[in-house]
């Protein structure tokens, strides 16, 4: 994700009673990441929301709050269940992914100690530290859900200090009400945010009244907040053969930019990519041939790019064209901006690194 505001249909901790109306406000609203947590409806109702947002193509998340074994376990075989695109919080790691590791969804568990209900991050920051390495290292987790703005100390601080020690992706949760503290998570190197509470009460400033005003005012602080975000964006490069070149241009033109970005690049681009701007941080795949465009797109399918700039010669046949169509067809899918030529991708970049991008 490219620091995105993920709305939350919870308030104190528990999905509200009326979610699946509110969605309809919400997704007028714009947003796209919707969550609700494992308590405060039936089971039944949780699997009619999950459906509701996947049907109107955006991305599901679900927080667990559930504090005992039993219960948080409960809760990862219901994400299952339920189908999910995103499983957030918990504290019993190796156990959920025993659960979880056979089902397509991304796991982000708490890390630090989670105690009481709404939930509090209890700890020194140092072992909180510790425990995201710790939780990373697991081979079916993909990112953490830290609960920042629980935390009694330097919250600023803490953040910054998991997101530098770990690879993976860390979400923002609890208590967020103001712009300030969005940017406070940008800054820190935060990939997303949860919003459920402040959202429903009106916390945020906003042109008109109601709640659907809130996700617009909350998605344009996210906008806002992208061009100070820190976390690496993950961008995929490719590019028919009669295109290369030009794909080589754009990326010696906007280098700067996409230092300390990451990369992801079919084998052929990859290689001319680093011959032509060495540094850059690049993940070679197979070339397009050979099965690399088929990566790309389990990529897009797992959530894990941010962007994908493919430069196609539109007047000349190709082998790949299906491959290519595949790409384009799951992009959509699952809300992945797509740049087929220089143009489109240079708007796609000023998105991805905010309203002014160092470029150039």
């Amino acid at each position: 994700m490219a620091f995105d505001f993920i709305l939350m249909l919870t308030a104190d901790d528990r999905t509200i009673p009326d979610a699946r109306a509110r969605l309809a406000e919400a997704l007028e609203g714009g947003v796209r990441h919707i969550g609700f947590k494992d308590v405060g409806l039936p089971f039944a109702d949780l699997k009619g929301l999950a459906e509701d947002i996947r049907a109107a193509g955006g991305r599901s998340y679900l927080e667990v709050v559930s504090l005992d074994a039993e219960s948080e376990l409960a809760s990862a075989r219901a994400a299952v269940d339920l189908d999910v695109d995103c499983l957030l919080g918990g504290t019993r790691a190796e156990e959920v992914t025993r659960l979880t590791r056979q089902h397509p969804l991304r796991y982000y568990p708490f890390p630090g100690r989670i105690t009481g209900h709404p939930s509090v991050l209890e700890g020194p920051a140092a072992a909180i530290v510790e425990s995201a390495r710790r939780l990373t290292d697991l081979e079916h987790v993909h990112g953490l859900d830290l609960l920042a703005y629980r935390f009694a100390g330097d919250v600023p601080g803490l953040m910054a200090q998991v997101c530098a020690a770990v690879e993976a992706p860390v979400i923002m949760a609890g208590s967020i009400d103001s712009e300030a503290r969005v940017l406070e998570a940008a800054r820190a190197g935060a990939e997303g945010f949860t919003v459920g509470t402040a959202a429903l009460a009106g916390a945020f400033p906003a042109e008109a009244e109601g709640f659907a005003a809130q996700v617009r005012a909350i998605l344009a602080i996210t906008t806002r907040a992208r061009a100070v975000a820190t976390a690496p964006r993950r961008i995929a490069l490719a590019a028919h053969d009669t295109r290369k070149a030009q794909l080589r241009a754009w990326v010696t033109r906007h280098s700067r930019a996409l230092a300390g970005h990451r990369l992801i690049c079919t084998g052929g681009t990859g290689r001319m990519i680093d011959e032509a701007v060495p540094g850059l941080t690049l993940r070679r795949l197979q070339r397009g041939s050979r099965g690399g465009d088929q990566q790309l797109g389990a990529l897009i399918a797992t959530g894990e790019l941010d962007a994908v700039i493919f430069f196609a010669d539109p007047t000349l046949p190709h082998g790949g064209d299906v491959d290519l169509q595949a790409l384009t067809r799951l992009a959509m899918l699952h809300d992945t901006p797509v740049a087929l030529s220089p143009a489109a991708a240079d708007l796609v970049a000023g998105g991805l690194f905010g309203a002014a991008p160092p470029f150039g």
